[in-house]
């Protein structure tokens, strides 16, 4: 997904690692958040300026182009360059206060006349889609729909005013745009060599929770897609590697869950994979075995005084971590962490969606296991 963060609205096909998401979670809510705008409204801001420059009206500092809710942000131009039969100009993308890894990314736009229509090509550092399941059918560069409107209506509207038939190859590329796919979720949903070119409204605004469970409904569309009968979601890398490697699953099984167990199980419960597993360190999967379905350390916590109880060992109540508890009670709390969180899983899918349980420790090792 091009972006690395917790939240993100425009982000219909995919999104970054969780490591941004923590330096997301962690800024000081107090001052007004920057919104920023999505790879597609760059890309048709650039389609636009380098349309003018191959139609005859020259290279433009600055364009402006109509978001699909009547919005019309102007855009710097920063990249141009042209040739015999052909225009290129580029749009520095400013994705405002949101941690996106395509921030400050450069968006290039090469146009030139095609045999007929708008046709669409990826260039450096943009993906192709291999896989099924997503917005885009396998063969097709990850040009999203709504970028793919935006950019075929600027050439409509511009072809009208400069009467100019509207045959036109648009290439999208971004440089380096590979390697910061590295850090999304593109490979994993099969889109390879590159960033997608996203977005449904045109703006990206800042932390939105939505899109990153949006990101995760994509990779079980994926996997349907693909017939998968076994995915996992897990809450970080060290838990995906070792349920992946302990079921020799497929890249594309692995579902980028993160804190969202609630939104990938209520996605699951409405397009079902045979079975599921979710795996995960036993501080977050012991907020999910007390009822937590989002298992951000701000927005649910351990309930030490409630663990006592259950456990029935009163110094936990003083305790300050799930591991700490574990080192002091051993197997017993691990188990019973299994055991609740399978219970948790369970209510909220279908009762013939097998379903299992990974408790780990922060080296990988398991320390318990339930289900399926």
């Amino acid at each position: 997904m091009e972006y690395c963060r917790a939240c993100c609205v425009d982000l219909p096909l995919f999104a970054a690692k969780p490591h941004a998401y923590s330096r997301a979670m962690s800024r000081k809510p107090d001052t007004p958040l920057r919104r920023g705008w999505t790879t597609g409204a760059c890309a048709t801001a650039a389609t636009r300026a380098a349309l003018m420059g191959f139609w005859g009206e020259g290279r433009p500092d600055k364009v402006r182009i109509t978001l699909p809710k009547g919005e019309r942000p102007e855009f710097e131009i920063a990249h141009w360059e042209q040739g015999k039969d052909w225009v290129a100009a580029g749009v520095i993308k400013d994705a405002g206060d949101d941690p996106d890894v395509t921030h400050q990314a450069l968006i290039i736009s090469r146009v030139s006349a095609s045999d007929g229509g708008v046709l669409f090509r990826a260039g450096q550092g943009v993906g192709m889609v291999t896989m099924p399941g997503l917005p885009i059918p396998a063969g097709e560069p990850a040009i999203n729909p709504v970028p793919r409107q935006m950019m075929a209506e600027t050439v409509s509207e511009m072809a009208r005013r400069l009467s100019q038939a509207p045959d036109v190859e648009v290439e999208i590329s971004i440089p380096n745009g590979e390697a910061l796919a590295q850090k999304t979720w593109n490979p994993r949903l099969g889109i390879k060599g590159g960033l997608s070119i996203l977005g449904t409204t045109g703006i990206v605004r800042p932390f939105s929770c939505a899109a990153w469970i949006a990101s995760i409904h994509r990779g079980v569309d994926v996997a349907r897609a693909d017939g998968l009968t076994h995915v996992a979601g897990c809450t970080g890398a060290t838990s995906e590697k070792t349920v992946k490697d302990l079921y020799s699953m497929p890249d594309h099984a692995m579902l980028d869950m993160g804190d969202f167990a609630g939104g990938m199980l209520k996605y699951i419960a409405k397009n079902p994979v045979p079975r599921v597993t979710i795996g995960g360190g036993i501080g977050k999967l012991t907020k999910l075995a007390q009822g937590a379905r989002d298992l951000h350390s701000g927005r649910s916590q351990v309930d030490f005084v409630a663990l006592a109880d259950v456990l029935k060992v009163s110094d936990v109540r003083y305790m300050n971590t799930a591991l700490q508890v574990y080192e002091n009670v051993g197997e017993k709390f691990s188990e019973w962490v299994a055991i609740e969180a399978l219970g948790k899983m369970q209510d909220m899918l279908p009762k013939d969606i097998q379903t299992d349980i990974i408790v780990i420790d922060r080296k990988g090792s398991i320390l318990a296991r339930t289900g399926t």
